[in-house]
């Protein structure tokens, strides 16, 4: 690719060219060369008919390949439009054109419409199609062709949510009334709001014949949308407002709202006071989706926000659903509440449920929230309890380790007998696969004031034996960096 951008820079047209066949020859099975390879002839060299042969024979190599469509399309609509403004340039020099071959059929686009055709038969979706009239609308001949991609839009892909949801916006893109007729702002918000209103209508009419959950997500979304747009007219601010709310609702009573729109619905409840109205819909969305960490967790947070009584409970419940190897957020955010709302005792039996999870993974980090809550709360000697208690309780991970570490070098009157203590418990477990934990404890005894530089020869030859592969050379690199004080 370096290559291609110094023979741009220097203009090299004919070793270009012969870079590009010979990277095509060697990469046939990328699209985004050949696309590359067609606009440097269609924009550089001013070849369409090139470019159009480059095409052609990436979609054999790539027949299911978006991309290289809407390029196609794209190349033959920018030939169409650059023949004819030059059509319009020699008729105003009142040149003769019966030489030039100037073709009806491309100069109205029907070589991008062939494009089109086949592309539509070979890929199939909504928003392809889409993409096509995107691209068309960017050329001003194209009426008629973006009229036919819209009525075989609407014609093949009727049941596409997507297509509903298409249709619906185009409604805002309607032309508004003349700067001129808009008297106040009072009257411009008017007409947004009829605006919206064929919007909706057409949302409705979709969800009569394509009542799916997908359908129902991209309607909310559409809402939500609105509402969030900020205007002065509290008129429309309210009319939306009743609008996304009545939406959800019917999404809810379709059984067809989503997780994620159940969290905004509920947070706006809660930004309202609606706050029962919350609470029931937190519930509902629990029923919903019972296996779901995210809605449990929707739910707990909106109840102890509320400050509601239940939130042990709902938590509780929760996990009888979620999967045991998803519940981690679910114990954090327990754990954080209990904190924070009761008593020490109460929150450390609650941690020694947590570190018995039968999950590996959840049990672990819990274990280490446990050890930083019990220095947090109730000093060094309470977590060094802890931390006697269950240094020996796998699993475990070497943060538990590292943590407790870090606690006793926080401490006034540090012990190197206590570290050493720590270091060797933890290179129990992993001294095998971590190279940086030797590194500490060679690092300690030579640093700390009750260190003994002596000592480190004998770990250093220890780890050399329980360290295996890539871990030795990572240690003996970084051993040499620090013999040498650059580490």
């Amino acid at each position: 690719m370096s290559h291609v951008a110094f023979c741009k820079k220097w203009n090299c047209k004919l070793q270009l060219s012969k870079t590009f066949s010979a990277m095509l020859a060697l990469h046939p099975d990328k699209p985004a060369l050949w696309i590359m390879a067609a606009k440097w002839e269609m924009e550089d060299r001013l070849s369409a008919e090139s470019a159009r042969h480059i095409f052609l024979r990436a979609l054999r190599f790539h027949p299911q390949s978006p991309k290289v469509y809407q390029e196609y399309f794209r190349m033959e609509l920018m030939n169409a439009e650059k023949q004819r403004k030059e059509k319009e340039e020699i008729e105003k020099a009142k040149m003769d054109l019966s030489a030039d071959g100037y073709s009806d059929s491309i100069l109205g686009g029907e070589l991008a419409r062939v494009v089109y055709k086949s592309a539509i038969q070979t890929i199939k979706g909504a928003e392809f199609h889409v993409s096509l009239l995107s691209i068309a609308k960017m050329f001003d001949f194209t009426e008629d062709l973006q009229k036919e991609i819209l009525n075989d839009l609407q014609t093949f892909h009727a049941q596409d949510p997507f297509t509903w949801d298409f249709m619906a916006r185009q409604e805002l893109a309607v032309d508004s009334l003349p700067s001129s007729e808009y008297i106040s702002k009072q009257t411009k918000a008017q007409d947004l709001a009829r605006k919206e209103e064929r919007c909706n209508a057409i949302y409705e009419t979709a969800l009569e014949s394509v009542q799916t959950e997908s359908m129902w997500s991209l309607y909310v979304s559409f809402c939500l949308e609105r509402y969030k747009r900020k205007t002065n007219c509290k008129e429309l601010k309210q009319k939306r407002h009743n609008l996304v709310l009545g939406a959800m609702r019917k999404a809810h009573e379709a059984n067809m709202l989503s997780e994620e729109k159940y969290t905004e619905w509920i947070s706006q409840l809660v930004d309202l006071g609606q706050n029962d109205v919350a609470v029931e819909i937190g519930e509902a969305a629990t029923k919903r989706y019972k296996e779901s960490v995210r809605m449990w967790q929707t739910r707990a947070e909106m109840l102890m926000a509320l400050e509601r009584e239940d939130v042990t409970p709902v938590i509780e419940e929760a996990f009888k659903h979620v999967k045991t190897k998803d519940s981690l957020p679910l114990w954090m955010l327990m754990v954080e509440w209990s904190e924070k709302s009761n008593t020490d005792v109460t929150t450390e039996t609650l941690y020694k449920k947590a570190i018995i999870v039968p999950d590996p993974a959840v049990a672990r980090v819990m274990k280490e929230r446990y050890l930083e809550w019990a220095y947090r709360t109730q000093g060094y000697k309470n977590a060094r309890k802890v931390f006697n208690s269950l240094h020996e309780r796998r699993p475990i991970s070497e943060e538990f380790f590292r943590k407790m570490i870090l606690i006793e070098k926080q401490q006034e009157q540090s012990k190197m007998q206590n570290l050493r203590e720590y270091y060797e418990r933890a290179l129990r477990e992993f001294g095998s696969t971590s190279p940086g934990l030797w590194l500490d404890y060679i690092r300690e005894e030579l640093s700390h004031a009750e260190g003994k530089p002596q000592n480190c020869g004998a770990i250093h030859w220890r780890a050399m034996k329980m360290l295996q592969g890539d871990d030795v050379e990572h240690f003996v690199s970084k051993y040499t960096l620090l013999q040498t004080g650059h580490l």
